[in-house]
């Protein structure tokens, strides 16, 4: 496996971007902020995603990228502009970085993907070798995967990333408040299938991933997922709060639209190709990790 010493890093402002560049750094690694704007500081490096430019002079030398830009899928409602736009900013996004990379000649190339690839999965259990989905998100994952293919002779890994816990933001950092004040409860039914992993985990997975002889896609997500029902009650417990108000499903379409079709559905993911490595979680179970990020 050739050593890396530096790399690249898109998105690298967002909630895994950025305690992903902390860890790189404090792990040694020389690491490059691409950024959407003039560069400030010596280690950012100027790009521009939508119209395919990227300064490949001052890329020259490094040895990985790991590219996590893109528009969140739950941060505006899914009008046909947005949803334009999730798929768009992916795709020009990763066509530009992906053949960057294979310009360059790098060693590994990381790619974020979702586990929004699989689709609806009910109360199946799916790995990486799976079949794909036919709905918006996994339709949006297929292209972005095919994208990141045009890193061509380049090792790549393709991230499938399921719910991110952590208390500073994504889906963890909206529920908090309410089941601080006693207002938690179940989604829908309960009985969806959620595939979670904490950002401490998320991030020692991709650095785990950086130094393997690992391609292809990777589910990062716990070896246990919990069904909705079960997640909020942990949850609820982690807080010593009750969870007793429940969201109903058409309230939940109403205030969110098409990304409703995210949180009321069910992925049952599972981290074959992480596990099968040797790969342990620090916190492979719900409960632990809850108690420990609301604590």
């Amino acid at each position: 496996m050739p050593k890396i010493n530096s790399i690249a890093v898109t998105g690298a402002t967002g909630l895994i971007g950025s305690s992903l560049v902390g860890q790189l750094r404090a792990d040694g690694y020389e690491v490059k902020k691409l950024v959407r704007r003039a560069p400030r500081n010596n280690d950012e490096i100027s790009w521009n995603p939508t119209l395919g430019e990227i300064d490949l002079k001052s890329l020259a030398g490094i040895d990985a990228i790991i590219h996590l830009a893109g528009a969140g899928v739950g941060d505006k409602r899914w009008t046909a502009a947005y949803k334009s736009e999730i798929l768009n900013s992916r795709l020009l996004g990763t066509t530009t970085i992906a053949k960057a990379a294979a310009e360059l000649g790098v060693k590994k190339f990381i790619s974020a993907s979702a586990i929004g690839y699989y689709g609806e999965t009910g109360n199946r259990s799916v790995t990486e070798t799976d079949r794909g989905g036919e709905d918006f998100l996994s339709v949006v994952c297929r292209e972005w995967e095919a994208a990141a293919d045009l890193a061509i002779d380049v090792p790549t890994i393709k991230l499938r990333t399921g719910l991110v816990l952590d208390p500073t933001g994504g889906a963890l950092g909206k529920m908090l408040p309410l089941f601080r004040f006693g207002l938690g409860g179940k989604l829908g039914s309960g009985k969806q299938w959620w595939s979670w992993i904490t950002l401490h985990d998320q991030i020692r997975a991709i650095n785990f991933l950086l130094n393997s002889k690992i391609t292809g896609p990777v589910n990062l997500t716990s070896p246990n997922p919990v069904t909705n029902q079960e997640f909020t009650a942990a949850l609820a417990r982690a807080m010593r709060r009750p969870a007793i108000f429940p969201a109903p499903a058409f309230a939940l379409r109403l205030a969110l639209g098409g990304f409703s079709t995210e949180v009321l559905g069910s992925k049952k993911v599972i981290p074959k190709v992480l596990t099968d490595a040797g790969f342990e979680f620090e916190y492979p179970h719900v409960s632990n990790a809850l108690t420990a990020l609301v604590d």
